[in-house]
């Protein structure tokens, strides 16, 4: 599972001239699910977005979560993260999952982020959207899931 997070003062989605969905400050979270992601990788992404610390604290420091903040996310579901152009022109996209198998993963990312507290809103799921966003810093970061043969060798990771 792959996201692109930015931390932002206001974002929104909207679905040709109707309003889907916006928030105030929190993080706006691209989610592109993989064709080998399984509910692990869900959890795993949800917890380390709820706990990231990408706010300021009064110090100026990047060490607040979006749950200590009380921050809010939304999410939009965004397959051409799992774009490969390494070779030729245009995009390959066999690693994304089918619609069929990323919808239901990418509804259940949604879930879990309510789950651990933070208020969510999304976008639609294979719509095409127009996304509004301020980043603010900016800050974006890139997450992708542990390579699950490597988190058997080694056990869970433990990380902040």
């Amino acid at each position: 599972m792959r996201a692109v997070v930015q931390r932002v003062r206001r974002a929104a989605v909207n679905v040709g001239e109707r309003a889907v969905a916006q928030i105030g400050p929190g993080l706006i979270i691209f989610v592109g699910v993989g064709r080998d992601d399984g509910e692990g990788e869900v959890g795993w992404m949800a917890e380390k977005i709820a706990h990231l610390r990408v706010f300021e604290d009064v110090e100026g420091r990047m060490d607040r979560s979006l749950l200590e903040v009380g921050g809010e996310a939304l999410v939009v579901s965004q397959f051409t993260l799992y774009g490969d152009v390494r070779k030729g022109r245009r995009p390959d996209f066999t690693a994304a999952a089918r619609p069929a198998e990323a919808e239901p993963m990418y509804q259940r990312f949604v879930r879990d982020l309510r789950g651990r507290g933070v208020p969510v809103q999304s976008g639609v799921f294979g719509a095409r959207m127009l996304v509004e966003l301020e980043n603010d810093g900016p800050v974006t970061l890139l997450l992708e899931t542990p390579d699950r043969r490597y988190q058997s060798l080694s056990g869970p990771r433990t990380e902040d």
